[in-house]
């Protein structure tokens, strides 16, 4: 099957599902697997990855009314949610049990990289729907050019120079960030 025509079919799924949220289950399932391993690969143990892949999916099912085809593929408007789940626990970790080992990490500098890995999701989310994607299944993913050219129905040109554009767009946005420090 084409990328054209798993397109059109996941367009319909995901209609079917905005008139019945009964239906969100298809998708679901076939999304399941790509958003727990993006968080689990994110997170610190099971559990976690557990809970946030769970939040995920009650918060797209929350707002699949507001979900408008653009011709990505459903799971980068999941994993968009995903980041921003994760974003959210970085943010505010008083809000969540947080075991010894962790603290212990955190004091002895992990807070850094904390804070980078949510200047960068939040810059992610600056990015057009389709560079995101292309982003998230390179990196995240390890997909290659190729694969995610047929899954876009887009040359792999056409794909590298998505991704090349997001590089770009986050590198530029990064130097900003550091140039002109946020005052509180």
């Amino acid at each position: 099957m084409t990328a054209i025509a798993n397109g059109i079919d996941e367009q319909l799924l995901v209609e079917a599902a905005q008139l019945d949220p009964g239906r969100f289950a298809e998708l679901y399932e076939n999304n399941f697997n790509r958003v727990y391993a993006y968080v689990a690969h994110r997170v610190r143990d099971r559990d976690e990855a557990e809970d946030v892949t769970a939040e995920v999916f009650h918060q797209a099912l929350a707002n699949l009314g507001k979900f408008e085809w653009r011709g990505v593929p459903f799971v980068g408007w999941l994993l968009g949610i995903a980041a921003n789940v994760l974003a959210s626990r970085w943010r505010h970790p008083s809000e969540r049990e947080v075991p010894a080992e962790a603290m212990e990490r955190a004091e002895t500098g992990v807070e850094d990289g904390m804070e980078r890995r949510t200047l960068l999701l939040q810059l992610l989310e600056t990015l057009p729907a389709d560079q995101r994607y292309v982003l998230a299944r390179r990196f995240a993913d390890q997909r290659s050019v190729r694969e995610i050219a047929q899954e876009l129905g887009r040359s792999e040109g056409a794909v590298k120079q998505l991704q090349f554009r997001a590089v770009q767009t986050l590198r530029a946005r990064v130097r900003g960030t550091h140039d002109h420090p946020v005052v509180h």
